[in-house]
């Protein structure tokens, strides 16, 4: 029963687990549609000033196409981007057990906040996973089992008779009906099965083993879930800082290729590339941001859904906020 009761706690823990990262992917795409939406808008102003331009003479119709042609690639972006938002809203919805439907939010991906995760966790902290519970209670209820099938080797009786005289019950046991495995009204247990209640001590020892074997693969998925978790948590922070000074390299070459173009020091084709650069590193940094909570979640998950309250007493350290100060993160 208990072991049970710790499986219902794994499907719950499953489903916290899926519901923030969810959570965290639609946030994600908000951002990349935000991101779209917004180069799509600088896109349709170039592509008005460089049509005003041709019309006067002042630009090419190559430099014009150009503009359109970027212009239409940006906006080709956005009706998969808006397909994925409604799915993952209704994806989100029946997690909740909601009808499928929009999702409110009221905060964005760079404003969600990451608890610091501290040196010094205990390995004791695996202890509170339900599947290492569950494959913990199992293992005491087979080591029950075998206590249970060895009981069957010992009938009931009377050991003591009035004023602590030896029971009559000893002189019968063994003799005449101790032969047809009945031992009269003193005696509520078999003895002698014909080997049945050997096997069945058999058969519960066999579970015992079975059940030990679990447990320890229990403990070792833990450790590995543990240890894997924590190297993509570090990873993605790493990852996630060197996408920031991507965009920020970027941002730089798309402001100084326009003032090259603008000073007539190279052809609008450089300013293209510049700006269609940093849209693909700003898409790809905000992945990086959804990848590195993605990373929390699991660590959330890997030590039993609990160590956000531990890491607080242990090591009471400020939130990290993403969009302040990326480079922050330990």
């Amino acid at each position: 029963m208990l072991a049970s009761e710790e499986g219902r706690r794994f499907a719950v823990l499953t489903l916290v687990s899926t519901v923030a990262s969810t959570y965290i992917t639609l946030l994600g795409v908000d951002a990349q549609l935000d991101i779209a939406r917004r180069t799509l808008l600088s896109r349709a102003e170039a592509m008005r000033i460089f049509e005003a331009r041709y019309k006067r003479g002042a630009s090419s119709e190559f430099e014009l196409s150009q503009s359109r042609s970027e212009y239409a690639v940006t906006k080709s972006t956005i009706p998969p981007l808006e397909q994925a938002q409604a799915q993952i809203e209704n994806a989100l919805a029946l997690l909740l057990g909601r009808n499928p439907g929009p999702i409110a939010r009221t905060m964005k991906i760079d404003s969600l906040g990451l608890p610091i995760v501290p040196a010094g966790l205990p390995s004791e902290i695996l202890e509170r996973r339900p599947d290492i519970k569950q494959a913990e209670l199992n293992l005491i209820a087979a080591n029950a089992r075998i206590g249970a099938a060895k009981a069957l080797y010992y009938p009931s009786i009377s050991l003591t008779g009035l004023f602590g005289s030896v029971s009559n019950s000893f002189d019968t046991l063994f003799t005449g009906p101790a032969e047809l495995y009945s031992y009269g009204a003193a005696v509520a247990g078999p003895i002698f099965t014909g080997g049945a209640i050997s096997g069945q001590v058999s058969v519960a020892e066999a579970r015992q083993q079975q059940t030990l074997l679990a447990y320890q693969r229990a403990i070792r998925t833990a450790f590995r879930d543990v240890e894997n978790a924590l190297i993509a948590s570090q990873k993605s922070r790493e990852a996630l800082l060197a996408q920031k000074e991507r965009v920020d390299s970027m941002r730089e070459y798309a402001r100084l290729a326009n003032l090259r173009y603008d000073n007539g020091y190279s052809g609008y084709l450089e300013v293209l590339d510049a700006e269609r650069g940093l849209f693909a590193a700003e898409l790809d940094y905000t992945q990086a941001k959804s990848e590195t909570f993605f990373a929390l979640v699991n660590i959330y998950a890997s030590m039993g859904g609990g160590w956000v309250v531990d890491a607080a007493a242990l090591a009471a350290q400020p939130r990290v906020d993403m969009a302040q100060d990326p480079k922050s993160f330990p």
